[in-house]
């Protein structure tokens, strides 16, 4: 088994983007280290045989598909594999986007050749500079694709949004255009050299109970040949970040083998199951995705199985709420998920003032990742312990925690464009 670390921190709540404020759920949420209990997690290494892994072709053809097995069955539901007959069509461009450095594409995939109603607007500005296929970072947006930039062009997505800034009874208004920009810095990754493609996460399936109802799982559950209950909201969310990734393997501006998954709070979760899902991918950037994405689950520290699965029920599968007050019975934890992107790069960010996320916790099981890495020859973490904030450590797996809240800023995208610039390679 692995060994438990135990860091000492003192840093107030931040709830998760969109979630509610528990008052009569206290008893339930920890915020002290003090108060964490002893907790063991399951070793990534160690097979279903009671044998352990000891090469990296036995991580991929034995451990990885077993260990997979077990997040679709216990926290995700089952991944669909079925290839569906996506068509897109470019609807606008604009090649003297941001004063001429980059072009701006609108493109419309249709999921399902049958189904115009099965559909995802990607919205991606590319550099007009680049001398050949450029790297490209690839991410869901909250309130769609208008939030993201102040641009006229971008239709205002007209389905449900979660409550947010422009935002009004669950639809977008002209005041959220741009709303986001400040998460999402077009013009510096542009000026980097790099792409940037992003969506709507509600276009496939909008974040509330019912959701699936009139979403993907329900639309193109024959197609797909799975039922909506087999599945959740968050496995449909990085099936999507799957299917815009076909589409950008085919547009001669990018690089196919050099798109950069990234996502933030909720988003980072699903980032993190479609990077375990699909080894096309070249890097996953988890943004605090906190509980059910990067936090460890079995450390009962900011938001719990119990939280979540009360809270936002359809993100995940059925079975992981049985485990609301019983995480000994998990049989992984999220450090295993992190495993799953191995040997590719991953970092793994928090804030200080998201002890809801609990940056710990992140850390920890970015940290038992490692084993798996070291099967490939990839150094992670390293001995470093819990760093102080603005102190990024680790190579091929790398952590910081940041000063601030729930958030994504200019500084944590700083160290995402340092990151690629390591790992990725620009024309």
């Amino acid at each position: 088994m692995l060994p438990i670390f135990r860091l000492s921190t003192c840093i107030a709540l931040c709830c998760l983007l969109g979630g509610p404020v528990l008052t009569a759920q206290q008893k339930e949420v920890n915020l002290s280290e003090a108060n964490v209990p002893a907790y063991t997690l399951p070793d990534p290494l160690r097979m279903a045989n009671g044998k352990t892994v000891t090469t990296a072709k036995q991580w991929r053809e034995v451990q990885r598909p077993y260990i997979y097995h077990l997040f679709e069955t216990n926290v995700y539901g089952r991944f669909p594999r079925t290839r569906t007959q996506m068509t897109y069509k470019t609807t606008h461009t604009d090649v003297q986007a941001l004063d001429g450095l980059a072009t701006c594409k609108q493109v419309t995939l249709y999921l399902e050749q049958a189904d115009t109603s099965a559909q995802l607007h990607l919205l991606l500005y590319l550099p007009n500079k680049a001398r050949g296929r450029v790297p490209l970072f690839l991410g869901m947006n909250f309130y769609g694709n208008q939030s993201v930039i102040n641009d006229p062009s971008i239709p205002i997505t007209p389905g449900y949004t979660v409550t947010g800034p422009g935002i009004v009874d669950h639809r977008a208004t002209a005041a959220s255009r741009g709303s986001q920009a400040s998460q999402w810095p077009v013009r510096d990754i542009v000026s980097r050299g790099y792409g940037l493609a992003t969506f709507f996460y509600g276009e496939v399936e909008a974040d509330k109970a019912d959701g699936w109802e009139t979403g993907i799982r329900s639309r193109l559950k024959d197609v797909l040949h799975i039922q909506p209950h087999e599945w959740s909201a968050m496995g449909v969310w990085a099936w999507a970040l799957c299917r815009a990734l076909d589409y950008l393997q085919q547009d001669p501006a990018v690089d196919p083998r050099q798109v950069i998954l990234i996502g933030h709070s909720r988003l980072g979760k699903a980032a993190l199951w479609a990077g375990a899902s699909d080894p096309r991918f070249a890097m996953v950037i988890s943004n605090e995705s906190g509980e059910g994405g990067a936090a460890l689950s079995k450390r009962w520290y900011g938001e719990t199985v119990a939280v979540i699965t009360r809270v936002f029920p359809h993100w995940f599968s059925p079975v992981y709420k049985t485990y609301a007050h019983n995480t000994d019975a998990l049989p992984v934890d999220q450090h295993m998920l992190l495993a799953l992107i191995a040997p590719r790069p991953l970092y793994v960010a928090s804030a200080a003032g998201d002890q809801w996320s609990d940056p710990k916790g992140e850390f920890l099981s970015a940290k038992n990742a490692e084993p798996v890495y070291r099967l490939f020859g990839k150094r992670g973490l390293g001995n470093a312990g819990f760093p102080s904030v603005q102190r990024p450590t680790g190579e091929f797996v790398r952590y910081h925690i940041r000063s601030g809240k729930h958030d994504v800023t200019a500084y944590d995208w700083e160290q995402y464009l340092q990151f690629a610039g390591k790992h990725c390679s620009l024309p």
